[in-house]
């Protein structure tokens, strides 16, 4: 979020920071690969990537076949009933040749969220809400800055809502361990973010309206579900998710009865926000109401809802003391005071763990560009010509895998981001639309919650060793929480 709300590598990086202007000639290459015969290709390539590989095998095994991190394939959705859509991709998959996705002259963002499939603007009160927009569209800035105006004003409430928001999330936990031996914490840890997350983005609390207290962050994910499900590989038993879940786009009417809820619980909670929206950035009630929700629902309750489990996943699979060296870093840091950001910040190892996981695991795994014009790409080793309006596509959790730039590229290690270690690679950890090291504006889309992402995950893991001294989870489940003695 926003920078004003204040081993893998044990060595420097084997290469310099990634750059468009490579420091030598690089051989011009013709980009390898093919997108097959039309339907057919696209098809087959669909059935690869959603069923006989996933996606990660997908792109793996074309590096392989061609040789290269650079080359031309399909991604889906494809036929039957994606007509419109053109799923032919350069694929940008190592450091260097994805940093492009960034560059805002030579390419731009418009309608490519999600690759050149967009879901219906009835999904968004028939508004494109900024993630869809590119940075030359005027109204892009105006809620760009909008967006980085909510996360800045609502920094002051941030802790203490985090910590209260804990605090009933991890006794309904313990009760239930107690009673059970053990507890799911998904839906008690999306109860919390979308109660934490409503009260600091919109400004609102859900317990004003019961219904929405209750089912508000069910409402959120089916409609999460609904956009993207095209898109996305379930697991469930083939060849019925290529049919019902891959084959069409999802209508809004499924989820516009709870939408609409959503919608006026905004409207009449969040006015002070909505106001800001109308008469300090000159924005519709409309836009300011659907863009707060595709803010609170996609980009901060979705990506943590995805990049929370995650955190403690590897907090569960960990076998080398690594909560044992976070607890004894938490305490010598906070002692007996309150959390905060500042205190956060001076947790190296903390930050570093959260760094780490996003690199392996980033919320959101595909990134998207269309050519703006003519240009010329670089890999680490090749130089390839792009023609304007093509569409490049990056899967990060290759990407951030390069092994030209990180060492045992495939292991987390969880120091690996300590100024000691690798403080350097911040510059090659993308995760948020740009790197670690850069900072959201009006005039690029890195994402406007990067920084406060980063510090709430690590409050996060602070809290749990403020509290426990060792936690026992897995498969989504807490088996044990040893209450700090």
């Amino acid at each position: 979020m926003s920078a004003t709300m204040t081993t893998m590598m044990s060595t420097a990086p084997k290469t310099s920071p990634p750059s468009l202007t490579p420091p030598a000639p690089l051989p011009v290459r013709k980009i390898p690969g093919g997108y097959g015969w039309p339907l057919l290709g696209p098809i087959s390539d669909r059935l690869d990537y959603f069923w006989f590989q996933g996606p990660e095998t997908f792109f793996r095994k074309r590096i392989e076949k061609h040789g290269s991190t650079v080359f031309r394939t399909n991604v889906p959705p494809t036929f039957p009933f994606f007509a419109g859509v053109n799923p032919n991709v350069v694929a940008v998959l190592d450091c260097k040749s994805f940093a492009h996705l960034f560059d805002m002259e030579i390419v731009e963002k418009k309608d490519v969220l999600i690759g050149d499939f967009m879901p219906s603007t009835s999904y968004t009160g028939d508004v494109r809400v900024c993630a869809y927009l590119d940075t030359v569209e005027a109204q892009h800035s105006k809620i760009k800055n909008f967006a980085m105006d909510i996360l800045k004003r609502s920094s002051s409430i941030w802790v203490s809502t985090l910590v209260s928001s804990l605090d009933t999330m991890w006794s309904t936990i313990e009760s239930e361990i107690s009673t059970s031996g053990s507890a799911s914490y998904l839906i008690p840890l999306q109860q919390f973010l979308f109660g934490f997350l409503t009260r600091c983005i919109v400004g609102a609390d859900p317990s004003s309206s019961p219904e929405i207290a209750k089912s508000g962050y069910t409402m959120l994910n089916k409609w999460l579900a609904l956009q993207l499900l095209p898109t996305v590989k379930i697991g469930v038993l083939q060849p019925l998710e290529e049919i019902f879940l891959h084959s069409f786009a999802y209508p809004f009417a499924l989820v516009k009865g709870d939408y609409n809820k959503l919608v006026d619980f905004v409207e009449k909670e969040g006015k002070e926000v909505i106001q800001r929206g109308e008469t300090e950035f000159k924005l519709s009630k409309q836009e300011t109401i659907h863009n707060l929700l595709f803010i609170l629902g996609f980009n901060a309750f979705g990506g943590f809802s995805v990049y929370f489990p995650t955190l403690l996943s590897a907090l569960g699979d960990d076998k080398t003391g690594l909560q044992d060296k976070l607890r004894e870093e938490v305490r010598e840091t906070i002692g007996t005071s309150p959390l905060s950001f500042s205190s956060v910040k001076e947790m190296e190892l903390v930050q570093s763990f959260v760094y780490e996981t996003l690199r392996l695991n980033p919320p959101v795994p595909l990134q998207f560009a269309r050519a703006r014009k003519d240009f010329t790409l670089s890999s680490h080793d090749s130089a390839y010509e792009i023609k304007k309006d093509e569409l490049l596509c990056g899967y990060q959790p290759l990407v951030m895998r390069d092994p030209k730039v990180f060492d045992d590229p495939e292991t987390l290690v969880s120091d690996r981001f300590t100024k000691e270690k690798g403080g350097e690679l911040l510059n090659y950890l993308y995760w948020s639309n740009g790197p670690q090291t850069g900072s959201p504006t009006e005039s690029n889309k890195q994402c406007a919650a990067k920084d406060i992402v980063t510090l709430t995950a690590s409050l996060f893991l602070a809290d749990i060793f403020r509290r426990y001294d060792h936690i026992t989870c897995s498969s989504g489940k807490f088996t044990a929480l040893d209450v700090r003695k």
